[in-house]
């Protein structure tokens, strides 16, 4: 037996559509809902609005048949778990790992990647952070165009995968971050406004309509939105969810809907007994996403700090186009590094404004913020979704800086060891027009910053998907070997030293040389030493360096500091 229900307020009439035949469903209050004794999981089903064609359940739980077919009956709790023993994490402080399922491996589903858990394990990872998985148009995809946001990619494995993932990660003793898109639904398949008013005119976001939070309806549309998110945690045990551009969520209502979640998350997070995160990727510099709700906060348990790593970026690639015009320098890095933010009320050149807050060093803890040499936007949005061109050694520093900072550390799929793939935009949209919109706009939006337009990979090519996909062979190959062992190197550096675990912005002091030739970390005894030049150099540093824990690249103890080669970083005690 099952019951079918669905939002519809202004229908007059709705019909249930099953193998046999349609249905009438009954009202009540906006909500229709019928009882169908030889219904279950597995059965497949849509509904009629007025008459309409099928359309699928606006909280469809699977799609076998892609985002334009029937929804199917999905019973979560016919899933039998073996992580009773999981006691769950904190993200605050553990270390990220994001991954996108349908590029992590040559198969690109989840029971593949499952099997490559252990190579995290060993690395040193502690939470795995999975880019979207909602139903999207197409095979292959970003997931950010998701438009049923309670099923699971089929061509990812669909639900039940996801929770053997889930299942098998907490067998292993890593978390799971999800990462769920809220701020817009994809154009191919949305067919939410023939059930009721999900989106409104009275705001627009960079996508388009907004997802309605605050006009007539709104108190429906914000469960959809927290009914979603605590599914994930409550059905498929994920631990934390990440959630995309917080600040294309317009709401102008008196609780903005970041806060009410972050309540109702704490109430589910009593209740099943472990800890559940919400992780806001935001572009507001504002840490009052990180601050408690009953403070005037939004609650979220930690957001991503894009400053460090465009001050990190420009720092080790000279690079100073576009958002990088602000950032670059020893000195630029310095304050993200101690401030977590480059503009905290500052005049910021690429939005024309002064932009975001001071981060109070007595209300905010650097785990509250992540911090990372690359993720997918910043590698894919790329005009050649190029990975940062370094050698060797800017990346081991690059890898350094991150990991001994006082914030929560990710990494990007991959960049462990270098890999070499590229990780591109591409789309897989059935549409012919909606594909050549995306073709033509990817194009234009380069050619205007001096790009040839035949330069850029078509996104709808199936082999700029495939030229993404990860080459695991890599890791037995040099360089690749050596800069995977520092990582896992660094990783266990910092697992086991107090001094990294201190996420207090005044445990960490920086020296840098006013010319950008280096620069010296302080983490309690540990002196983080980076040479950022080419060339051989003596960096001073603050005391008399007693051993060398690790280093990449040549270094040596002499007078008055540390000898290092060139794009060299040494790790060493005082």
């Amino acid at each position: 037996m099952h019951t079918f229900t669905v939002w519809a307020p202004a229908a007059s009439s709705v019909e249930l559509v099953l193998a046999d035949g349609n249905r009438r469903m009954a009202s009540r209050e906006g909500w229709w809902q019928l009882e169908v004794a030889e219904a279950g999981h597995g059965t497949d089903y849509a509904f009629s609005v007025d008459g309409s064609e099928p359309l699928p359940d606006p909280r469809s739980p699977w799609q076998p048949d892609g985002v334009h077919g029937f929804s199917r009956v999905f019973d979560a709790d016919r899933f039998t778990w073996s992580d009773s023993g999981w006691i769950g994490r904190d993200v605050r402080g553990s270390v990220f790992y994001e991954l996108h399922i349908g590029t992590f491996t040559p198969e690109g589903t989840l029971d593949a990647a499952a099997g490559h858990l252990d190579h995290l394990v060993a690395l040193g990872v502690e939470v795995v952070s999975l880019m979207p998985v909602a139903a999207f148009p197409g095979r292959h995809g970003w997931g950010y165009d998701g438009v049923h946001l309670y099923a699971v990619h089929e061509p990812y494995g669909g639900p039940e995968a996801l929770q053997r993932f889930v299942n098998r990660c907490h067998e292993l003793e890593l978390a799971v971050c999800l990462d769920v898109v809220y701020n817009h639904l994809g154009p191919s398949g949305n067919r939410l406004a023939s059930f009721g008013p999900y989106f409104t005119d009275r705001h627009t976001t960079p996508w388009g309509q907004a997802v309605n939070l605050d006009d007539t309806g709104s108190t429906e549309v914000r469960r959809w939105i927290c009914d979603n998110a605590l599914r994930w945690f409550r059905s498929f045990h994920v631990d934390a969810l990440r959630l995309d551009a917080v600040h294309a969520l317009a709401d102008d209502s008196p609780a903005h809907l970041l806060a009410q979640l972050s309540l109702e998350t704490a109430d589910l997070s009593k209740e099943l007994g472990r800890p559940l995160g919400l992780v806001a990727e935001s572009d507001l510099n504002d840490p009052r996403m990180v601050e408690p709700v009953d403070e005037g906060g939004l609650g979220m348990t930690a957001q991503w700090s894009d400053d460090f790593h465009h001050a990190l970026h420009a720092l080790l690639t000279g690079e100073r186009a576009g958002y990088y015009v602000d950032f670059g320098g020893p000195a630029v890095f310095a304050k993200t590094l101690t401030q977590v933010f480059l503009h905290d009320g500052s005049y910021s050149t690429f939005r024309g404004q002064d932009w975001g807050r001071k981060v109070d060093p007595a209300r905010h803890r650097g785990g509250q913020f992540l911090a990372y040499t690359s993720n997918h936007d910043q590698v894919g949005n790329r005009a050649l979704g190029d990975r940062p061109a370094l050698t060797p050694g800017q990346l081991a520093i690059g890898a350094a800086l991150v990991i001994t900072s006082p914030y929560t550390p990710m990494l990007f799929m991959g960049e462990e060891w270098g890999a070499s793939t590229p990780w591109r935009y591409f789309t897989d949209h059935e549409e012919p027009e909606l594909a050549e919109a995306v073709r033509t706009g990817r194009r234009r939006e380069f050619a205007a910053h001096g790009w040839d337009a035949d330069d850029i990979p078509d996104p709808q090519d199936p082999g700029t998907w495939r030229g993404s996909v990860l080459d695991w062979s890599e890791l037995d190959e040099s360089p690749h070997r050596e800069l995977l062992a520092w990582y896992r190197d660094l990783l266990a550096l910092r697992a086991r030293t107090p001094d990294l675990h201190n996420d207090r912005r005044d445990s960490v002091g920086i020296a840098y040389d006013a010319g950008g030739d280096w620069l010296v970390v302080t983490r309690g005894r540990l002196r983080i030493v980076v040479n950022l030049a080419a060339g051989e150099t003596v960096v001073p540093v603050d005391g008399v360096p007693s051993y060398q824990v690790m280093a990449f690249g040549g270094t040596e103890v002499v007078a008055g500091g540390v000898r290092l080669s060139g794009h060299c970083v040494g790790i060493l005690t005082v």
